[in-house]
């Protein structure tokens, strides 16, 4: 059974930064996505971004391209989303999130959609002070 830990989150004023860690296990293979999904007060969940396990590419909505980045260290089966030059309408809580449909999962993080299958984490709430 796979399961997500997640860990950070909080308050940064606008313009700060934050970082998120997703700790993964139990995936038999490594062929498979893990990335994070968010929400607005509100809104529907949107995708953020996220990497492919198999070969480390890593894919970002347009609204986050250029300000937030995707890391993983192998040894502590860990991935992290660094979120930098964070605004009022960050506020959100995030997701993380996992899945072996890799192409669904670039697709709807692209194209900043609801992804409706895959393993979920708890979710953290970030809230950023303007």
């Amino acid at each position: 059974q796979v399961q997500l830990v997640e860990s950070g989150g909080g308050l940064v004023q606008s313009g700060g930064s934050l970082r998120l860690s997703c700790a993964v296990s139990g995936f038999t293979s490594d062929y498979y996505a893990i990335g994070w999904f968010r929400q607005a007060p509100g809104k529907e969940r949107e995708g953020v971004g996220c990497i492919n396990n198999n070969d480390g590419s890593t894919y970002y909505a347009p609204s986050v391209k250029g300000r937030f980045t995707i890391s993983r260290d192998n040894a502590r089966n860990t991935v992290y989303l660094q979120m930098n030059n964070l605004q009022a309408k960050n506020t959100t809580i995030n997701y993380c999130v996992a899945d072996r449909n890799v192409p669904k999962f670039i697709i709807e993080v692209v194209a900043e959609t609801h992804m409706t299958i895959g393993s979920w984490g708890q979710g953290n709430q970030i809230t950023v002070s303007s």
